[in-house]
């Protein structure tokens, strides 16, 4: 099983549906700071449930979901379908979005399962989409040093702000047992260092800067910030 069929399946991420929503609702938050203006054609790489889309749409043009896994973009389509300014691409749609007419792109929590070779291809994609000077936003970056009891540390405190504490620790005993654990043994995370990425950004036609918060609820993990040159 590749990260992709992982994501395919009903996966158990989520602890509960407060935890969900209350996710989706901080992401949404974060991500629509970032939006240049309200004309901004925007594209969420990697979106998976984008539960609050819509309240990014409100800000902007033209929202763009894209996610690689055939399942997720399905539901979107039908969750969707009446949504004038929300657009569910699958892989021919987003290759078909016309060059350099994309004023942001965001893509939260999706590095780690891919691979460097993977991000390059990613990041040629996002400049060939956006318009010169557009801006790009990184999100949720692990850095290598980070241990897996930091991630704990910062869901537990997550979920006692949120109401959810002792779903999210009954939550933390089957992700011992499930699928991710395993796939996670397997395959690992990709990791970047904080100079590490600010390069790969350079190498391909960016000039980036790690912003002062992270998206979501993990202070230990890191946002980038990058305009396309």
């Amino acid at each position: 099983m590749s990260w992709r069929d992982y994501w395919n399946t009903d996966h158990p991420i989520y602890v509960n549906q407060r935890h969900r929503l209350l996710h989706y609702e901080g992401l949404a938050r974060d991500i629509a700071a970032y939006i240049p203006s309200p004309d901004a054609i925007v594209l969420d790489y990697g979106c998976g449930e984008a539960e609050a889309a819509a309240r990014v749409a409100q800000g902007c043009a033209v929202l763009n979901l894209f996610d690689t896994a055939p399942n997720v973009r399905a539901s979107l389509a039908r969750r969707f379908a009446g949504e004038p300014k929300i657009r569910v691409l699958d892989e021919a749609a987003l290759e078909a979005l016309t060059p350099e007419s994309v004023d942001y792109v965001v893509c939260v929590s999706v590095l780690q399962y891919l691979t460097r070779e993977e991000l390059g291809e990613a990041l040629d994609l996002w400049r060939e989409k956006l318009k010169e000077g557009g801006r790009l936003v990184v999100a949720d970056v692990i850095p290598p040093d980070l241990s897996p009891l930091a991630d704990i540390q910062a869901l537990l405190a997550f979920a006692l702000r949120g109401g959810f504490f002792i779903a999210a620790c009954l939550g933390l005993v089957r992700t011992f047992f499930s699928d991710y654990r395993k796939l996670r043994g397997q395959l690992g995370l990709t990791t970047y260092g904080q100079g590490d990425f600010l390069g790969l950004l350079a190498a391909h036609g960016f000039k980036g800067e790690r912003a002062a918060q992270n998206f979501g609820h993990n202070p230990a993990r890191m946002t980038f910030v990058a305009t396309r040159l």
